[in-house]
């Protein structure tokens, strides 16, 4: 039985009309593949970045975020904190480079570099971090749709991901990016809104939110200690730095944006643009996390059905009463954080406002989905299709192998959701697994683009290194107790930093050491003075 209210119905309907209808709009704009993919240049921008910062405010921050905050602390804050860096790297070199290739595509640069096989590489480690986020999201927005229509995650999945998939094909990439601005406003008024109703219903208001939350140590950003073998401020700033690098720098998602722009000084813009929204937008949400396990303490009888809910689903069918009530007592709050805030919505949000937060879910995972989908399906065009299969192709064609992969790319990505069903905390998830695929395509480009003395062999074998490297740090946990010396000893968010300064490390080490040898090989003439 659905917990929604007949206005919350028709609130989430008419989005969903809305964004399809978007998508019909701009479907007469995109006669070409170069309209479908780059808007043929066109796009302002300050659009571009409001779409990155949409982007990057997906329904993992959304959920994820307030949900580590409710389980744990602010800790996580510390990758947003990272984030000017990363953009100051990324708009001083990155958007420069891509701009003067000309290139759709990210990876183009990388097979002119090595060779078709890094190219290849970066290409498959590129669509393997877009289905995880693709299907991170889709859990995600499950997760809290279930809790307030009562429909399996599955259906829910697939009828978001329809509508999804079908405004994306028809718009292309001009669809996706001002579908997107709309989408980051909502998403901006739908987090206010749910702290002022979080804040309204707290005896107290933000006074008791900061006086529970310094008693429980909610605000602290993590220990300060050089340890790396767990999420201190410190693992979380380099996690936080080398991510975003590869979000920026690498990710078609953002490569791709930067060609819709007039000039390379908007793109630059555009970055910057969402670097000093998303930043404040992060905490927003952190703050909502702290908010909600006040709210939660000073009710805690409110939160016990959450906690039998999820002692329910961790047992096995068919567990008494009384066994879930032992595991429910037996819960901490990162158990079930994920959990509170769609309970809150259920309980405490009056009719109207729900159908209007849902809209706001709704964009956080639709805008990220969609233009994981368009990117996805331009790299797969463009660096497989046509490079492996059929280089020389019509437009006609290449616009209807466009549509074919964003329909494919989105079915995948709803898989990949489905098979999440269960996990405990989606924003680790997510950080888990694009850590272990961005590592080797970050660390490569690095060496592409930085080391000029670096060749093809070279390359090959750093990367083979990196992989194994990240192999073993990934899957080392499962060893077992009489090779635990041979474990991982860092922090899983560490696979990205290792991964990275190990394939660019190595490379570049190579490179020296082939360049050395054919000085001694092959020695520069001496030039003598003539007397």
């Amino acid at each position: 039985m659905s917990n929604l209210r007949v206005l919350d119905l028709v609130i989430i309907a008419l989005y969903l009309v809305g964004m399809v209808a978007v998508g019909v709009y701009f479907s007469r704009r995109n006669v070409n593949p170069e309209q479908y993919s780059s808007a043929s240049g066109l796009i302002p921008g300050w659009a571009i970045g409001l779409s990155i910062y949409a982007t990057f405010l997906s329904s993992n921050t959304f959920l994820g975020v307030p949900g580590k905050a409710f389980g744990t602390n602010w800790n996580a804050f510390v990758f947003s904190l990272s984030m000017p860096l990363a953009a100051w790297v990324a708009a001083r070199y990155f958007v420069p480079f891509y701009r003067s290739t000309g290139e759709i595509s990210a990876y183009t640069h990388l097979e002119h570099r090595f060779g078709s096989w890094a190219r290849t590489y970066a290409v498959i480690c590129f669509l393997l971090t877009q289905l995880a986020r693709i299907g991170s999201i889709f859990f995600g927005i499950a997760l809290t749709l279930q809790a307030l229509t009562g429909f399996s995650m599955e259906w829910i999945m697939l009828i978001t991901g329809v509508c999804i998939i079908v405004y994306t094909v028809l718009g292309g990439i001009e669809a996706v990016i001002w579908t997107e601005v709309v989408q980051g406003v909502i998403k901006t008024f739908g987090a206010l809104l749910i702290l002022y109703l979080v804040v309204d219903n707290l005896p107290g208001g933000v006074a008791a939110v900061a006086r529970i939350g310094q008693q429980h140590d909610k605000f602290s950003l993590g220990g300060f200690a050089p340890d790396f073998t767990t999420s201190t401020f410190w693992v979380v700033l380099l996690y936080g730095f080398f991510i975003n690098l590869n979000n920026f720098g690498v990710d078609q998602n953002y490569v791709q944006r930067y060609h819709t722009a007039a000039s390379a000084q908007q793109a630059s813009k555009s970055i910057w643009l969402c670097v000093w929204l998303y930043v404040p937008a992060s905490l927003l949400f952190f703050v909502i996390g702290s908010a909600l396990f006040a709210y939660y303490q000073v009710h805690p009888e409110l939160i016990e059905a959450v906690k039998l809910k999820v002692a329910a689903e961790k047992l096995a069918p068919g567990a008494s009463a009384a066994e879930i009530a032992r595991a429910a007592a037996a819960l901490v709050p990162a158990d079930y954080g994920d959990k509170v805030m769609p309970h809150f919505m259920v309980t405490k949000i009056p009719a109207g406002f729900v159908g209007l937060i849902v809209s706001a879910i709704l964009s956080a995972a639709m805008s990220t989905i969609s233009s994981g989908m368009n990117a996805s399906a331009t790299v797969f065009t463009a660096d497989i299709y046509q490079r492996y299969f059929k280089p020389e192709l019509t437009g006609r064609q290449m616009l209807r192998l466009l549509h074919l992969g964003t329909v494919v790319v989105g079915l995948a990505g709803m898989g990949v959701g489905i098979a999440m069903i269960g996990v405990k905390s989606v924003l680790d998830v997510w950080w888990e697994l694009s850590g272990i695929f961005a590592a080797g395509m970050l660390g490569l480009f690095l060496l592409g683009v930085i080391s000029r003395q670096t060749g093809n062999a070279e390359a090959l074998t750093a990367t083979i290194i990196g992989v194994l490297v990240i192999l073993w740090m990934t899957f080392s946990d499962r060893l077992p107790a009489d090779l635990a010396a041979l474990r991982n000893p860092l922090h899983k968010s560490m696979i990205i930093v290792v991964g990275t300064l190990t394939i660019f490390l190595v490379g570049l080490l190579l490179g020296k050491l082939r360049r050395h040898k054919t000085l001694q090989e092959n020695p520069a003439p001496a030039h003598h003075s003539v007397v």
